[in-house]
């Protein structure tokens, strides 16, 4: 095994992803031989530790980049090219690592549970890392054995989509079989059974999707299945204690709550600043960089009113451009920032932030230049208030790699493939009970009676669009659906404020006092992109990106995908 000690030396500096205080312990690591590492539980764990901190990250700031029609951000028309690495994923190099501590607990000497355990969690690494990879490009070359280091994709022929979903599912339900139920204590956020039972659900959620059934779209024989293990998964996770956190803001501020499936740990010293908030946070209380994951005004006009209904449908809270921000699914409170509205951050009580040229501070203001594509929003969600300026890169709230909510919208969502709407009503309306919908007269907390399955499924991907704001879902959401249609041509807007008087000094102390309230102001909806590329670009050819190009370069036995020149076909028909 090579570079193993440089493996575990960087694993000490992610060791709030597991419990390894006992490898901070450890003397001179470069005493230690590589036989060592697999007869050595804290060295075991401490490799492994490495490659948990090579495959989660944090919350993906803009979407990751696939800005959705959730916040500002445009995919060009020159985006995805195979000559370039956007929108790729080849993870040979960690996969490498992974095969080498399979084989490697092999030949080790540790207790038979020790090696079980980390076993079960590298396979759940590999088997995450593969399905990341064949959402990206379809079927790809499935690697389980060590080859030489770096060349892990080379001089082999990609497998098929059909045989890459099999082999993922195998490592997966290899993985449930030695993996406890629930990790809790000092070994919260390492993988477990359930973990892996909810991404094996998901994986066969894709496989019967319309992304990878072009043609029959959810009329395709891999339903079936992905219905009764989805169905396993949810109510499996119910009876080892997962569910819905009682608030919905105490979900991302909070940690060690049932909702979490996957967590990825953050504690403030040797690993924090998950949610990026310097970019986050407006500039008056950050530093050096902001405008990350501003709500465009599609999406600030999707969340429905306290009742549960429509903008503009709701008899009971009538809507009005001039105070969109009344009434609001609490939500929409919970996770979004607008002008006047009260956002203590750093502490400041009382604090409210403005948007409004000469009543914000600069770098706040909606642009119209599109110098910094403003919006007139700032995100709330999962911003830690509490840290001053100069703290602003201590975030320490743990990031949700999966919570259980997803696990109740995949059944849902796989539900209505099977024609059964009723899965969806009571996820539905379990999470906008917990949001704080009002359940109205009929107890269907404002969603349309008798929906059929077209209509639910609609229903069920525009709440978790607002449910899973700025989480990076909603990209995939589309695309897993094929309705990339939704996005290809859109234009972009925010809100711009005017104060209705005329700014006088005056007013301006009231600003800096934080007494200028949200309906001191008339708004005005104005597109965010007035130059250059001013709508996105989706076309249908991004259902399966392209390999890169230097990659089939390097091997003559990788075919492109037929939708960028080539002539593998990366769907199941």
């Amino acid at each position: 095994m090579k570079n193993w000690f440089k493996y575990i030396c960087l694993a000490a500096a992610f060791c709030g992803m597991t419990s390894c205080s006992d490898v901070l312990d450890i003397k001179d690591m470069s005493n230690y031989s590589p036989d060592d590492v697999w007869n050595d539980e804290n060295l075991s764990n401490a490799y492994l530790t490495n490659i948990y901190a090579s495959t989660f990250s944090g919350w993906p700031l803009n979407c990751g980049g696939l800005y959705a029609d959730e916040t500002s951000g445009i995919l060009t028309s020159n985006l995805v090219q195979p000559n370039n690495s956007n929108c790729k994923y080849w993870p040979y190099s960690t996969i490498y690592k992974i095969n080498v501590m399979l084989e490697g607990l092999e030949t080790g000497d540790l207790p038979e549970k020790v090696k079980e355990e980390l076993r079960g969690q590298a396979l759940f690494m590999r088997a995450y890392h593969y399905f990341k990879a064949l959402v990206y490009h379809g079927g790809i070359p499935y690697i389980t054995h060590v080859q030489e280091e770096g060349v892990d994709d080379l001089y082999v022929h990609r497998n098929t989509s059909s045989e890459c979903f099999d082999l993922i599912v195998q490592d997966l339900d290899s993985a449930i079989a030695v993996l406890p139920e629930r990790y809790t204590g000092t070994d919260y956020g390492r993988i477990d059974a359930s973990a892996a039972l909810a991404l094996k659900a998901k994986v066969l959620l894709y496989k019967a999707s319309p992304q990878f059934n072009p043609k029959s779209g959810y009329d395709n024989p891999y339903v079936d299945e992905a219905y009764e293990v989805n169905k396993e998964a949810y109510e499996t996770l119910l009876s080892r204690g997962y569910g819905l956190v009682d608030d919905y803001t105490s979900v991302f501020e909070t940690e060690r709550h049932k909702e979490a499936v996957i967590a990825v740990v953050y504690d403030g010293n040797n690993k924090k600043d998950g949610r990026n908030e310097q970019t986050c946070r407006p500039l008056s209380e950050s530093k050096d960089n902001t405008g990350g994951d501003q709500a465009i005004w599609d999406l600030i006009e999707a969340y429905p009113m306290k009742d549960g209904k429509r903008i503009g449908e709701s008899e009971k809270y009538p809507y009005d451009l001039q105070t969109y921000w009344q009434n609001r699914d609490p939500r929409f409170e919970a996770s979004q920032v607008w002008n006047g509205s009260t956002f203590e951050v750093s502490a400041i009580a009382g604090r409210r932030q403005y948007t409004v040229h000469n009543i914000a501070r600069i770098d706040d203001e909606f642009y119209l230049t599109n110098t910094y594509n403003r919006t007139g929003f700032f995100p709330r969600k999962g911003i830690m208030e509490s840290n001053p300026r100069e703290e602003v890169t201590n975030n320490s709230y743990d990031w949700l790699e999966m919570r259980f909510v997803e696990v109740m919208f995949n059944y849902a969502e796989i539900a209505c493939a099977k024609g059964n709407t009723e899965v969806g009503y009571d996820v539905l309306k379990q999470i906008r009970a917990r949001a704080g919908i009002e359940p109205g007269d009929d107890g269907l907390y404002g969603l349309d009676a008798g929906m059929n399955t077209e209509e639910m499924r609609q229903a069920l991907l525009d709440e978790k669009r607002i449910e899973f704001a700025f989480e990076g879902q909603r990209f995939w959401d589309l695309r897993r659906n094929r309705m990339l249609y939704v996005l290809n041509g859109m234009h972009k807007y925010g809100l711009l404020g005017t104060y209705k008087g005329e700014i006088t000094p005056e007013v301006q102390e009231a600003a800096n006092r934080y007494e200028l309230l949200p309906e001191d102001f008339t708004y005005t909806i104005q597109e965010v992109y007035t130059v250059g590329e001013t709508e996105m670009h989706v076309p249908d050819t991004y259902y399966f990106f392209p390999i890169q190009q230097s990659s089939i370069e390097q091997n003559a036995n990788l075919e492109q995908n037929i939708d960028w020149g080539g002539s593998f076909n990366p769907a199941l028909e």
